[in-house]
């Protein structure tokens, strides 16, 4: 007898290693450009990588963000579920087992027999029941699990990604938006000092009202940019809160902390100009798009397995005893054991359906794939060029923010001597507010496209690693 179980849990073996229907994964041939070694954008291989501009306040919002945010808090719920789908699938493959107790009471004794009398039959049973994963398909099923579980994983760190990116762009146009309504405060009280010295010319007969009402409208052009830009300071305050995970009550309240001015945060030096090589292996959304392709390919093969034959067996182990109470010690050890094979022979189109259908989810994941690719190299491309030449213009504004200062003070001189008029010098101290709001802005591009460039690079990623 237990030779015939051995070669019965033989035979079992031997159908669980059949094949897998389905084609094996292969990652698509893309025309992809050459790049440079991955070590050499080493300032961003690092989950904090935001660090690299060395603001404590910055350090602070990130920090915060990645506790409180509403977005990332509902990607780690989805990695829990897919990971809920992986033990799902993986419990297809295992047997699964129940446990039964029957008992009762009988009276044999109506005719009043001596020896008979009231009985306890009992019977106690494990029944375990297996589908012969012969053609792969729960195999298959379990691959496309755990593909999305690392899908969504990826996915995970694409949110926080874009997250941490968003709060730092969110922080410098903050900081851009302080320091352009600080240049805006000190440039309306020299506009009200030219209001003032002019009333005081137009009442004694020195300029004409046409000079007055110039330098008031003036004046009060550089009030209504005031009011647009704190309007824009508070509509960023607010959504930076709603990327910190705040509350309503403290949405509302707009306390955001300030660190160090756009000049103080330190910017990146010398960032490589060319894609790095792996930029594959790097990004988030590649290797999320890429794992779902994968999920794809498995779930051809497990559609494919549904045109086979599916194996069955069932099997049942206990005790079975006249007396309940002694169900364990007098009764008799009973077994069985059955297969069943079941084949689909007619289900109106149904398993060709689905195998189109499978077919077609995985063309769909490879077009998704690619564009994700290409979009990745697109981003990483106008990134690095972002950078650089981001660099180019804030020298540039610079030395035009220069120029126009020392423009503004000789012009400032001709006009008190009278040499010039009032005309010529607003037509200055407009430019050279110009020059100012525009420099701000520069640096704040400037340090906006290192984080894009982070970004597009998928800074971080090197997960699971701390400073």
């Amino acid at each position: 007898m237990k030779y015939r179980k051995a070669g019965f849990l033989f035979l079992i073996l031997s159908l669980l290693s059949g094949c897998m229907l389905g084609p094996s994964y292969k990652r698509p041939d893309l025309d992809l450009p050459a790049g440079q070694p991955a070590d050499r954008f080493g300032v961003f291989t690092t989950q904090s990588w935001w660090r690299v501009f060395e603001d404590p306040v910055l350090d602070s919002l990130e920090q915060e963000a990645l506790s409180y945010n509403q977005d990332l808090k509902a990607a780690m719920a989805r990695v829990d579920e897919a990971r809920a789908d992986v033990n799902l699938a993986r419990a297809d493959q295992m047997p699964s087992l129940s446990a039964s107790l029957q008992g009762g009471r009988e009276n044999n004794n109506a005719a009043g027999l001596p020896g008979s009398g009231t009985q306890n039959p009992g019977h106690a049973a494990v029944s375990m029941s297996f589908e012969l994963d012969l053609w792969g398909k729960y195999r298959r099923l379990s691959q496309a699990a755990k593909a999305r579980l690392l899908a969504s994983e990826a996915a995970q760190d694409t949110v926080r990604l874009t997250l941490t990116a968003d709060v730092a762009n969110q922080y410098f146009t903050l900081r851009m938006l302080d320091e352009q309504l600080i240049i805006l405060q000190q440039t309306l009280q020299a506009r009200e000092e030219n209001v003032r010295i002019y009333e005081a010319r137009y009442k004694s007969g020195y300029c004409t009202e046409v000079d007055l009402r110039r330098v008031q409208a003036d004046k009060e052009s550089v009030q209504a940019q005031m009011q647009q830009l704190a309007l824009q300071r508070e509509q960023t305050e607010t959504a930076l809160a709603v990327l910190l995970g705040q509350s309503p009550r403290e949405i509302i309240a707009q306390n955001i902390p300030r660190g160090k001015t756009l000049r103080e945060l330190n910017l990146v030096p010398d960032v490589p100009e060319n894609l790095p090589s792996d930029l594959l292996e790097r990004r988030p959304d590649i290797r999320s798009a890429e794992e779902q392709l994968i999920a794809a390919n498995a779930d051809v093969g497990a559609a494919r397995a549904a045109y086979f034959p599916s194996i069955s067996l069932t099997g049942a182990a206990g005790f079975a005893s006249n007396s309940l109470s002694h169900l364990f010690t007098g009764g008799a050890g009973i077994w069985s054991l059955a297969g069943e094979a079941m084949a689909p022979i007619f289900e109106g189109g149904k398993i060709r359906a689905q195998n189109k259908k499978a077919e077609a989810t995985y063309r769909e994941q490879l077009a998704v794939y690619t564009k994700t690719v290409q979009t990745a190299f697109q981003e990483a491309y106008d990134a690095l060029t972002a950078n650089r030449l981001d660099r180019d213009i804030f020298d540039s504004y610079q030395a035009q923010t220069e120029a126009m200062q020392r423009s503004y003070e000789l012009t400032k001189k001709q006009e008190d001597a009278g040499l010039i008029g009032v005309t010529d010098l607003l037509n200055v101290e407009e430019n050279l507010l110009s020059a100012e709001m525009n420099l701000a802005t520069a640096r704040k591009n400037e340090l906006s496209a290192v984080v894009n460039l982070c970004k597009a690079l998928g800074g971080g990623w090197q997960i699971g690693q701390n400073e």
